[in-house]
């Protein structure tokens, strides 16, 4: 239920729907409230609220309606055309975090939902002309010259807001961020009470293979509920996927493991199969590999032919680092989740963090080894992680891609200077990051 409420929460309808029927309930209430006072002949109008008359007020319900809609409509497109800006420049990944950027969601909101309020109060209105009665709402009109107002501080917001969004600092920052909530997410410094160590594990036979019924990408996997069914059912279950991971229909998501004496309904293995979320497109939110991709793909970018921005790809790189600084420095999830009774249920793949250090480190040694900066950067991000890590797998990882960056370096040499700064910093980097093993080790045996 959170997933999917946090799903809703990104989507670029939800806000505005949400403003927009708020505005047709307001209106009618205002409206249901100046019937009422003008039953019990209470006058309001004065300093505060004034009495326009009927054609007047709708003149300014008219002006009101018609200009907001005007100002939504201006304002979406400056969005998409910033949404294009982005995609061309920085990649087509991106365009979710403006789709899912809550200012922008609230500005259009605030705008339809003006105008909606306006027909609304608008059409109560009745002269003389109309039915032989009057009746002008003169709350709900005062109200609408109030969200006029409002309206014009929104806009001035907007223009300020889309116009620091399209900076790269703040794109940065925001995959950055998104890249901290997906570490907190998925490497927590607690293992759940039931949790549990998948080395040494007696597998029983494969029942059977739960296989997928759609294709897509596999946004997450709830693991709490496959435990509860391999519990239920005195079955493990293996997982084969990990989030991220594309599926075709009709590849295998699962085993089932049990004797097969064992009697599995087809119902457990649709509530396992239920438990993959496939959708159309990755999010960072359960996917750690992702989260990496997207600041890499902004370093990447920036150094095409066509953008030539090592100043951004430096600092995507730099960024880079917050993330998988904070992944070494973390306990690997667990492998395997166990039952009350400490019987392991569920067998689960994860993403492993020296691919994740790989994806990194290769960006900069295939696209980046023509700038000077990008290479220091790269070699930063390396001795960051290295000395952070706790595991000497990790630390392996980021000597191996060291040396795979001093080689492209010697065969693409362009400039001897720097390529001999940039392999002396290597050679310092590489130093640095054996002479701590040992306690890296030590960590990992005290832990």
């Amino acid at each position: 239920m959170k997933e999917h409420m946090a799903t809703l929460r990104e989507s670029f309808w939800f806000i505005p729907a949400v403003l927009g029927v708020c505005a047709l309930l307001l209106a009618q209430a205002l409206v249901s409230l100046d019937r009422y006072l003008l039953d019990t002949r209470v006058d309001l109008t004065g300093s505060l609220l004034y009495h326009v008359g009927a054609s007047g007020s709708r003149d300014i319900l008219g002006a009101i309606g018609g200009s907001m809609l005007g100002v939504a409509a201006t304002s979406f497109s400056i969005t998409i055309s910033v949404l294009a800006t982005a995609s061309s420049s920085y990649g087509p990944r991106l365009v979710r975090n403006f789709m899912a950027d809550r200012g922008n969601q609230v500005v259009l909101g605030i705008f339809g939902a003006t105008f909606l309020y306006s027909l609304m109060v608008l059409r109560s209105i009745r002269s003389i002309e109309s039915d032989g009665s009057v009746f002008v709402p003169d709350i709900a009109v005062n109200v609408a010259v109030a969200l006029a107002v409002v309206d014009v501080g929104v806009l001035v917001y907007f223009i300020h807001h889309i116009a620091q969004s399209i900076q790269v600092a703040t794109l940065s920052a925001r995959v950055r961020d998104e890249l901290s909530e997906s570490v907190d997410a998925l490497y927590p410094l607690e293992q759940p009470d039931d949790a549990a160590s998948a080395d040494g594990i007696s597998k029983p036979p494969v029942y059977t293979t739960v296989l997928a019924e759609e294709s897509g990408v596999i946004i997450d996997i709830d693991e709490v509920g496959v435990l509860g069914i391999a519990t239920d059912s005195s079955t493990m279950v293996e997982i084969h996927r990990a989030p991220g991971d594309h599926v075709v229909a009709g590849e295998p998501l699962a085993d089932i493991l049990a004797d097969r004496s064992a009697d599995i309904s087809e119902d457990a293995i649709g509530r396992v199969r239920g438990s993959f979320d496939i959708g159309t497109s990755r999010t960072p939110r359960h996917d750690i590999a992702f989260a990496v991709e997207q600041m890499t793909e902004m370093a990447v970018r920036a150094l095409s032919t066509g953008v030539n921005d090592p100043y951004t790809a430096r600092n995507a790189i730099d960024d880079l680092s917050v993330g998988l600084v904070a992944v070494v420095q973390r306990p690997m999830p667990c492998r395997a989740r166990c039952d009350s009774d400490g019987i392991v249920r569920v067998i689960i793949g994860r993403v492993a963090v020296e691919s994740l250090i790989d994806h990194a480190l290769d960006a900069v040694r295939i696209y980046g080894t023509g700038s000077p900066m990008v290479v220091e950067a790269g070699i930063r991000l390396a001795e960051r992680v290295g000395r952070a890590a706790r595991s000497t797998d990790h630390v392996d990882a980021v000597l191996a891609q060291l040396e795979l960056l001093d080689r492209a370096l010697v065969s693409g040499e362009t400039d001897t200077a720097r390529t001999a700064q940039a392999r002396e910093q290597i050679s310092r980097v590489r130093v640095a990051i054996t002479d701590r093993v040992p306690l890296a080790v030590l960590r990992n045996a005290i832990r």
